[in-house]
């Protein structure tokens, strides 16, 4: 979902514009709130645990944790959202990966920083590196007594992000699953090429978040009603009412635009193929056969440079959005559990 950056970029910048017209890192706690998260749409399979939603302060920052606990886990799955990274986006899918696994792994998502209904840091705007370094510190901290081995499973950037994790904590995390993954700049992909430079005028940045901001406070009836004919024709009703709580505010989208400009130019780079190389027993990637965030000549780029390694491609139509509908939730819930199985029969778990 480097969705708004072409889902307030994409489908939504692109659509919503054409419809509308560091300081030192802090100290790592956890006080946190927790609530239960509202449904609006029936379950495409039965679920008995549904997930909740936890304020905590990460690294000093306030900070959306998705968490669905396994009585007695054999692993912990920690999931990363793309962007934006709000992680009620993401609910039915955590839900139906937590139901097909029986209940033997502990799921957990993270948020990214100031991609929330609450503008919590007060404008400041967080690159790709800052929110990297949010994920691995709240990984370092969080787990650091919990024995069972974690899963990274990420969404997008959030892959790449994960895959930076993975690096620099390879005794916790036994797997790594990178969902329609953006690990580099897509060079002939003219969306990504508007978006490169709309997400490089600070004066269309602030335009369009003023123009999300005022969205965001009309009634949820009416921004709702605009969103779901608009860019969310196919979205699940839960989808939109993230979309119109959390991504319509001024400073979830300066946040979202400034995070896809540090993007486009951290991943100009060539991805880093002797780690992956290294982990390929470890990794394994999910590609659409139509997604220029994570196009196929990436997929073929990667089984080029790592013979052998774990990569499939979904044909089922679903789009890099896959968790805004409930059909895309499900399918890739049940490719990621699959995966997962897999790893913990060939690791004896």
């Amino acid at each position: 979902m480097n969705s708004v950056i072409r889902t307030v970029l994409s489908p939504t910048a692109t659509s919503l514009i054409s419809s509308l017209s560091f300081q030192s890192r802090r100290v790592f706690s956890t006080s946190c709130a927790d609530f239960q998260m509202g449904r609006d749409n029936l379950s495409l399979i039965d679920k008995t645990k549904h997930a909740k939603v936890r304020l905590c302060n990460v690294t000093g920052y306030k900070t959306d944790l998705l968490e669905i606990p396994a009585r007695d886990p054999s692993l912990h799955v920690v999931f990363i959202p793309g962007n934006p990274g709000v992680i009620s986006f993401y609910t039915d899918f955590l839900e139906s990966l937590f139901e097909l696994l029986g209940g033997t792994a502990s799921v957990t998502a993270i948020g990214h920083i100031s991609h929330s209904e609450k503008d919590w840091e007060n404008g400041r705007l967080f690159s790709l590196q800052e929110q990297i370094d949010h994920k691995a510190s709240f990984i370092e901290h969080e787990f650091q007594d919990v024995e069972v081995p974690i899963i990274l499973v990420g969404h997008s950037i959030g892959a790449y992000i994960s895959l930076e994790i993975f690096r620099g904590s390879q005794e916790k995390v036994i797997y790594y699953i990178g969902l329609y993954p953006f690990l580099a700049v897509n060079t002939v992909s003219s969306a990504q090429s508007f978006i490169r430079r709309f997400a490089g005028s600070q004066f269309l940045c602030a335009a369009l978040g003023s123009i999300g901001g005022l969205l965001g406070k009309l009634p949820t009836q009416i921004s709702g009603f605009v969103v779901k004919n608009s860019i969310g024709k196919s979205w699940s009703s839960s989808a939109v009412v993230s979309f119109c709580t959390s991504v319509l505010q001024y400073h979830t989208i300066r946040n979202m635009l400034f995070m896809a400009m540090t993007e486009f130019q951290k991943l100009s780079e060539k991805p880093d193929w002797a780690f992956m190389g290294e982990k390929k027993g470890q990794i394994a990637f999910l590609f659409s056969d139509d997604d220029h965030w994570g196009p196929l000549h990436l997929y073929e780029e990667i089984r080029k440079q790592i013979p052998n390694a774990r990569v499939a491609v979904e044909r089922e139509g679903n789009t890099h959005a896959f968790s805004c509908s409930d059909a895309g939730s499900l399918w890739v819930a049940q490719h990621v559990a699959s995966l997962i199985k897999n790893c913990i029969s060939n690791s004896n778990l």
